[in-house]
């Protein structure tokens, strides 16, 4: 009779007592800046992504080159890039950098050149719209970045794919834009490879190169073949101040890159300057 009472009453218990009731204080994790301009020259809105990365015992605002980057959003390339600047300025491979992200709206009208290619004009709805989106860049991004923040003289761009196409196609045709040039499995097969194919003529009649340039290739065949014959006739133009680095990586694939190629061309066009020598007196 005990035994049956005692087994009614177990079965009224819950199986496990309910959890005390914990009072947690969430709050939004801020990494940087976010915010918007309204482009009179693209006619839209655009989001703009700002990550500082200041050197160890720097002020907070003192004044920072500016790392400028398609590809931008959050969702996009915006925080693995923010991640490897935080990571190579705290470990002294990089100068501090301000990283400023562009997020897309039209990734293929803004990152491509015109083509008359029918199977380009198929990847998108539109476009060929390079030229108005360094327009943006040139006109209403950079002093806007300017104007908020304290900003050295020194303006570098990095793009892997679609935008490191963009990269080069700014490097012939503006090249005073930046100092430095960071292309990473550039799709230089727009338009039939057709910056490749002008490239001699452009670097012929165009402004001389004075810039620091990187291009990284993984082992993609029809990415490879062209960025490592855009590089050397770079090579062989080259201008007494300009500064070419081509970094083949045949391990990586075009999907896995980025990280690697852009990390290296960090510690080789960003690097600190040399500490100075202890004083043997």
């Amino acid at each position: 009779m005990f035994l049956r009472a005692l087994l009614a009453l177990l079965l009224l218990l819950p199986a496990h007592a309910p959890a005390a009731e914990v009072d947690v204080t969430v709050e939004p994790l801020a990494i940087g800046d976010t915010f918007t301009i309204e482009s009179a020259v693209l006619g839209e809105t655009r989001r703009i992504n700002v990550y500082r990365a200041p050197g160890y015992g720097a002020a907070p605002d003192a004044p920072l080159p500016v790392l400028y980057m398609p590809d931008g959003g959050i969702a996009e390339d915006f925080l693995h890039v923010a991640g490897l600047v935080q990571v190579s300025v705290m470990s002294g491979t990089m100068r501090p950098f301000m990283l400023v992200g562009i997020e897309n709206t039209e990734r293929r009208r803004d990152l491509t050149g015109p083509t008359d290619d029918p199977q380009d004009r198929e990847i998108a709805p539109r476009v060929g719209g390079s030229a108005e989106f360094r327009a943006f860049l040139r006109g209403e991004l950079m002093p806007a970045i300017e104007a908020r923040y304290r900003t050295t003289d020194e303006t570098a761009i990095v793009g892997e794919s679609l935008a490191g196409l963009f990269v080069l196609e700014t490097l012939v045709l503006e090249p005073a834009l930046f100092d430095s040039y960071i292309a990473i499995d550039p799709s230089l097969w727009w338009n039939r490879h057709a910056l490749l194919a002008q490239l001699d003529a452009l670097l012929e009649t165009g402004p001389e190169l004075a810039n620091a340039v990187f291009i990284a290739s993984s082992d993609e065949p029809g990415l490879a073949g062209p960025a490592a014959r855009f590089a050397e006739a770079l090579q062989q133009a080259s201008p007494p101040a300009l500064r070419m680095h081509y970094l083949p990586m045949p391990e990586e694939r075009h999907a896995t890159i980025y990280h690697p190629a852009a990390l290296r061309a960090f510690r080789l066009l960003f690097a600190p300057a040399p500490a100075p020598a202890d004083d043997a007196r």
